[in-house]
């Protein structure tokens, strides 16, 4: 019953809304009618400006953190589960989240935070490597996809270091939900079309 129960808020925690729930509150917008419709951070910089997108990128990250650290609660302190499956079902959440119809964000925000809880220096590494990625191409999309392959070449060589072999699939995975989340930014990017940051 306690797993059962771990698997569901962490799935609830990361169906959270973060664009859609600050967009309606403070901007009386719904994100989802404006930009790419994404539920994520880049289009909520895009639509809603710095300050709200700082904000949901943050929650967004926090919700894979919070998911992981479910079970340092002493009622789940007996769930005999690795920490990345609860991880894994918050980045599904904020994929198809429930409470916006099943139609979420790309993956990646969740997903960094989930190895933030899990492994940090992995995080600071693909965190790093986004903003340097991001200063050369102007692409966001691009840049979250360089940083999906450059987290698995990581994890490689983290498991041949330590032997953790959850880590490398889970991130594996991770990196197959950020491809498949953009497959439209990939169509873009051949085409010559996938928008630009300005600020960077």
């Amino acid at each position: 019953m306690e797993l059962i129960l771990l698997l569901l808020f962490a799935y609830l925690l990361g169906s959270i809304p973060s664009a859609l729930w600050i967009g309606k509150l403070f901007y009386k917008t719904d994100i989802r009618e404006h930009g790419s419709g994404n539920l994520g951070g880049t289009n909520t910089f895009r639509v809603l400006g710095k300050k709200a997108g700082l904000a949901v990128t943050t929650l967004d990250i926090l919700k894979g953190t919070a998911a992981v650290l479910l079970l340092s609660l002493p009622y789940f302190a007996s769930v005999n589960v690795h920490p990345l499956i609860p991880g894994v079902l918050a980045v599904v959440g904020h994929m198809f989240p429930i409470f916006a119809r099943f139609k979420g964000g790309k993956a990646v925000a969740t997903s960094g935070g989930v190895v933030l809880a899990y492994h940090w220096p992995v995080f600071i590494v693909v965190l790093v490597t986004f903003f340097i990625a991001l200063k050369l191409t102007k692409m966001v999309s691009l840049s979250s996809m360089i940083v999906s392959v450059v987290g698995f070449l990581y994890s490689i060589y983290h498991y041949i270091r330590t032997g953790d072999f959850y880590l490398m699939i889970m991130i594996g995975l991770f990196g197959l939900f950020i491809f498949y989340r953009h497959r439209a930014n990939i169509g873009r990017i051949k085409a010559g079309t996938e928008p630009k940051v300005k600020w960077l």
